[in-house]
């Protein structure tokens, strides 16, 4: 396939704009990029698609995400709205996971993986969890993120909140897809450790993941001093802040994430950096939950690797980037907080890095030869100079996920011309209702 008539942005190292750009695909990787009449003349067989003059840019990345969340649209808690994230947890979240049925588990993820497409997002790292519907979760959503066509790395979230029994099985869950997803010859899918977070961990379960995650050559993915209620739990606990008890516990590492990380003070800052592990941020969800906002341009500053993920909220990774620019600037007072160019870094670049904890070999985040076929077309003909210099600002304030027209994954077109083509957006939608209609009532 051989695309051409496009601005295109290639990201990278060396960024650059390509008026009449093109670039061609061979099978799942990007085998050329220059002009339209340099591969037009080069590579005259291949198919055409004509990108009429659309922006060409890398497809997004989500470094952090909760399929299972899905149907807690619109739902309205009875009694006083929650006062603390705590609150939140006990009521919404903890309520809805328990509630969980297979069907639930499926639908909710196409719910959200139909989202993703529409915004141009193709790799996402989930974390799940359904304490009454363990046992074959993760299948469950493996099965669903390749009916998508997407890219998507999986984990159960193991905790002790709902017995020693269960936190058995979301160990087990972990281990069995993790073995499972490493002798698959299919490579969308990749696995990684889940766990809850520190405060509904145990000195005791923490030990046995890390044991049980030994042999698999595993990472985690934990929620990490996202509310000062965990602070205040492992202090309580173990006389620790979280990272160092995470730490103590051999939990972190380059191959980690730790979620949010919003209550951390330098000690723990030292720690992520001179560890490897990475630190999510999800601007969105920390502002939606009142937790406050995580010092991650300290972080930056410190050596810590950082990505951008979206806790579960849509999949516009542009919505993302565009809050991440802003709240800074607001809990600083501060308009010189959080440049524009350092978020398009944690979107792509960061997120890209990130991603090859868990595909080695995958170039994502950019639009270079030998970098993976995943991309997308935007409608978007800026009313101002564009350059690579400008690009992220661009972003930010003139491009929108609505402008989204294609979606391509390792060279497979998702969406064109805004028209689904691996999922059935109506009935998804439809059975979806129905589901989350029941499991409110459940509730």
């Amino acid at each position: 396939m051989l695309i051409t008539h496009a601005r295109l942005a290639t990201l990278g190292d060396e960024p650059t704009i390509i008026n009449d750009g093109a670039l061609l695909i061979d099978r799942e990787t990007i085998a050329a990029v220059g002009t339209t009449a340099e591969l037009a003349a080069r590579y005259p067989d291949p198919e055409r698609w004509d990108a009429d003059g659309q922006l060409l840019l890398p497809a997004a990345i989500c470094s952090h995400t909760h399929f299972y969340g899905a149907f807690a649209r619109g739902m309205a808690l009875p009694g006083e709205p929650p006062a603390s994230f705590s609150q939140i947890l006990q009521r919404l979240w903890w309520r809805l996971d328990k509630e969980l049925t297979a069907a639930d588990i499926r639908y909710s993820t196409l719910v959200c993986l139909v989202d993703a497409i529409r915004n141009g997002t193709t790799t996402l790292v989930d974390h799940h969890a359904s304490p009454n519907a363990i046992d074959g979760s993760l299948d469950i959503i493996a099965g669903a993120v390749r009916e998508a066509g997407v890219r998507a790395c999986l984990c159960y979230e193991v905790t002790d909140r709902d017995g020693s029994g269960r936190a058995a099985a979301g160990i087990a869950e972990n281990v069995r897809f993790a073995h499972d997803a490493a002798e698959s010859a299919e490579s969308s899918v990749a696995a990684t450790f889940g766990l809850h977070a520190s405060l509904t961990l145990s000195d005791e379960t923490l030990a046995d993941c890390v044991a049980a995650s030994r042999d698999l050559s595993l990472g985690f993915h934990i929620h990490a001093a996202e509310g000062v209620a965990d602070q205040e739990d492992s202090l309580r606990r173990s006389g620790k802040r979280v990272v160092h008890r995470l730490h103590a516990a051999g939990i972190l590492g380059e191959r980690t994430i730790a979620a949010h990380c919003v209550h951390v003070d330098q000690s723990e800052i030292d720690v992520l950096a001179a560890t490897g592990t990475w630190v999510t941020h999800q601007p969105r969800s920390n502002m939606n939950n009142g937790v406050g906002v995580a010092p991650i341009e300290r972080m930056l500053r410190a050596g810590v690797n950082v990505g951008l993920g979206n806790d579960g909220f849509s999949n516009q990774m542009f919505a993302e980037m565009k809050a991440a620019y802003l709240v800074h600037k607001l809990a600083q007072r501060d308009p010189r907080a959080m440049p524009g160019d350092v978020v398009l870094r944690l979107a792509y670049a960061h997120n890209a890095r990130l991603a090859r904890a868990f595909w080695p070999e995958l170039k994502l985040g950019e639009l270079t030869e030998g970098a993976a076929a995943d991309l997308v077309l935007l409608d978007y003909h800026p009313t101002t100079p564009l350059s690579a210099g400008n690009l992220p600002w661009h972003l930010l304030f003139g491009i929108e996920a609505s402008m989204i027209t294609a979606t391509v994954c390792a060279g497979r077109a998702l969406m064109r011309n805004r028209k689904l083509l691996t999922l059935d957006e109506e009935a998804i939608t439809r059975r979806s209702r129905e589901l989350a209609a029941s499991l409110w009532g459940r509730m």
